[in-house]
């Protein structure tokens, strides 16, 4: 490729329902968008919402073929529109978090041998030891978790060494699960990807290592060594160690694409591949964060993301190595009970309008005269609760409020769950900390303003759409140009700051957060 050529870097996101891709250029523009929808484009695989949910509603899997084939038609359809495939200068991806692939023995030799005259999916259709993915959805395996904690000496235990105690949907538990119920697929897999590395692997013809940053996510990884933990790959199965492969740092150069991308789209033969990532670390790449930052995602789910200088152990949330710099962490905390929640309030107490929602808000004083509400229409996360609870002033519950009060009520209760569990997980949040707002809700201002004032700090919107693709083009670039990562993504649009705090609202939810505490954490006790 001509030095002074455009250069352009490739983002993949193999997300739940899709495949996307994007494309910018060395200014960071977007040059291009595409994408595979699994249930529309593939409806041969019978997916809804791109997944199989299987009769006892707890397993929850996709077909790995179904992804290979979803790559051969993204990138046909790239093919077809003309895309300079021949520019792409770096490639990286991400995948979503939690998923695994298992790699039938010979299927290495399958990938260092592929033919440019064949799809992918004619060549790797028999490649799987275990044909169906489980994915992040799945949760299946609570017996794997506790059996897990045990043999480590308990959850807090696992959390120090893991980043996170044990979760159905992380990795090891779930080949926990593979290697005592399907024994002979699993002494018949040669390699076990996750969902990234596995995405990763068909770029490059071989089998591509798993990143640090995504590695967080299994319960294996021990988050300070860098390392597989002995521990845990002994108590999730026999000869883990070389089915995974040693883990890399995230922005590690991979290798270059292999010649049958080359071959049959057209790629140069010195395009880079930069290790692939989970799908939420390479969002947080996505909103181009600093030290210190505070993301808030508000959509149907809620996520709060932070960049933190180092970890601690603790049962709630996730710590994992941070994908821009392994030298520090990121800190991920998701509250089920999102926009839907508010949404309710919003057709219950605002006649199914925003504008009177925001004027709710605006019209009832920071603290609420003292209430408090919680509302989990679903079972959530953290705390493990289901229900609506409403508390006076005094602490005593009621069963109802006036609708002005209920909408404020759902935003602060949120919201002060949102800074106590980031605060657990090791976030300092003061005057100086921005908080990006994203999705949904950062569109409405007197929402912001709440936030503002809860967590005592200025918010700042970043809406930045596709952020895990794009997110995965600025990593690629970082990872080709060795550079800071500041220095990749210095022309990504500024976020605009547009809520201050109140005068007296660090008082008023200082006291206010005491007593949320408190409140929630009476809820548990009550089970």
């Amino acid at each position: 490729m001509d030095a002074k050529a455009e250069r352009l870097f490739l983002g993949f996101d193999f997300s739940t329902q899709q495949i996307k891709a994007v494309t910018i250029n060395d200014s960071l523009k977007i040059v291009n968008e595409t994408a595979v929808k699994f249930d529309t484009d593939l409806p041969e695989y019978k997916t809804h919402g791109g997944v199989h949910i299987h009769d006892d509603q707890v397993t929850v899997t996709a077909p790995s073929i179904m992804w290979v084939k979803a790559f051969d038609l993204l990138l046909d359809k790239m093919k077809k529109d003309g895309f300079p495939f021949e520019k792409v200068a770096c490639i990286s991806g991400a995948g979503q978090q939690h998923g695994s692939v298992y790699w039938k023995t010979g299927s290495g030799e399958v990938l260092r041998n592929l033919s440019e005259k064949s799809t992918l999916e004619e060549q790797l259709q028999n490649g799987f030891s275990i044909p169906d993915s489980p994915i992040w959805m799945d949760a299946s395996t609570t017996k794997h978790c506790r059996d897990l904690e045990g043999k480590v000496g308990g959850p807090l235990k696992l959390a120090e060494i893991t980043g996170s105690r044990g979760f159905e949907r992380y990795t090891g538990n779930q080949i926990m699960k593979i290697a005592q119920t399907k024994t002979s697929e699993y002494k018949n897999t040669e390699r076990i990807s996750l969902v990234s590395s596995f995405a990763a692997s068909l770029l490059i013809g071989d089998y591509a290592p798993i990143d640090l940053s995504d590695g967080s996510g299994m319960n294996l990884l021990d988050i300070t060594t860098k390392k597989w933990s002995p521990q845990c790959l002994q108590a999730c199965g026999p000869d883990l160690g070389s089915k995974l492969g040693d883990p890399i740092p995230s922005k590690q150069v991979i290798g270059n694409v292999s010649q049958f991308v080359i071959g049959r789209y057209n790629f140069s033969p010195n395009c880079k591949v930069v290790a692939f990532t989970g799908d939420n670390p390479a969002s947080l790449a996505g909103v181009a964060p600093k030290l210190g930052d505070a993301i808030i995602s508000l959509g149907s789910s809620d996520t709060v993301f932070s960049w933190l200088p180092r970890q601690s152990a603790e049962l709630e949330g996730h710590i994992f190595v941070n994908p821009i710099d392994c030298d520090t962490y990121m800190s991920l905390v998701c509250f089920k009970n999102g926009s839907l929640t508010r949404e309710r309030i919003k057709d219950e107490s605002a006649e199914g309008s925003w504008e009177k929602f925001s004027e709710c808000l605006q019209k009832t004083p920071m603290g609420n005269y003292g209430n408090i509400g919680i509302y989990f229409d679903v079972m959530e996360i953290q705390p493990l609760v289901q229900g609506f609870f409403r508390f006076d002033k005094s602490d005593q519950k009621v069963s109802s409020f006036p609708p002005e009060v209920e909408v404020r009520a759902v935003i602060e209760g949120q919201m002060m769950a949102r800074k106590m569990y980031m605060e657990l997980r090791g976030m300092h949040i003061g005057p100086d900390t921005r908080i990006l707002a994203t999705g949904g809700a950062s569109l409405n201002k007197a929402i912001l303003q709440v936030i503002s004032d809860v967590f005592g700090a200025p918010v700042y919107v970043s809406d930045i759409p596709n952020s895990a693709a794009l997110g995965s083009c600025y990593r690629a670039k970082h990872g080709l140009d060795g550079c800071e990562f500041s220095d990749v993504v210095k022309n990504h649009p500024q976020p605009e700051c547009v809520a201050m705090p109140t005068e007296g609202a660090d008082q008023v939810y200082k006291d206010l957060g005491v007593r949320y505490k408190k409140l929630e954490s009476s809820l548990t006790s009550q089970l």
